[in-house]
């Protein structure tokens, strides 16, 4: 398996693994799965921001992708990131979203960020949950009952990891300049 950076032509497989968690799962809280086309244009918002979008591969098999990108965008969140990590249904279990959590991970510390957000959907998602825990992840708190999906309300729970220095400093990009990351 290599883990690489996401590339336009990963897009159709990229839309392929989400779409199937859209419509089977509450991972996400998309009631339809979006197009290749919004994928793309998604996947070029996030790149063009500077944040990472990886994929695993096995030879021209896509077998997941994870990224990162805005928590939120007003500048005083412009050190957070929020993760998101998909494998192939028929993979799930196999640690490549360990591996793909794993290189998010690093490659925001690269890139400057200090905390990584996680907002999982469903309070039983015990995978997602277990994957973050087992990426140093700590419990954020549980927002109950915020999305509706296949008839029933849903859970978000956050989760939170540190990056790099965390806060244990201020970046020397302090205090902002006008332009701001």
């Amino acid at each position: 398996m290599e883990l690489r950076a996401a590339t336009p032509a990963d897009i159709p497989a990229i839309q392929a693994i989400y779409a199937h968690h859209v419509l089977h799962g509450l991972a996400s809280f998309e009631i339809e799965p979006p197009s290749v086309a919004e994928m793309r244009s998604r996947f070029e918002s996030i790149t063009g921001g500077g944040y990472p979008y990886l994929v695993a591969a096995d030879g021209e098999h896509l077998l997941g992708y994870a990224y990162a990108s805005t928590y939120r965008t007003r500048p005083g969140y412009r050190y957070t990131v929020e993760d998101s990590v998909y494998v192939s249904p028929a993979l799930v279990g196999r640690g490549i979203g360990r591996q793909l959590l794993d290189r998010l991970i690093d490659e925001c510390e690269r890139r400057g960020y200090r905390q990584m957000l996680a907002v999982i959907g469903d309070s039983a998602n015990a995978a997602s949950i277990e994957l973050h825990r087992a990426c140093g992840f700590a419990d954020g708190g549980t927002l109950r009952s915020v999305g509706l999906k296949f008839g029933r309300w849903v859970d978000s729970v956050l989760m939170q990891r540190g990056l790099g220095e965390s806060d244990r400093s201020v970046p020397a990009a302090w205090p902002p300049s006008a332009g701001g990351r």
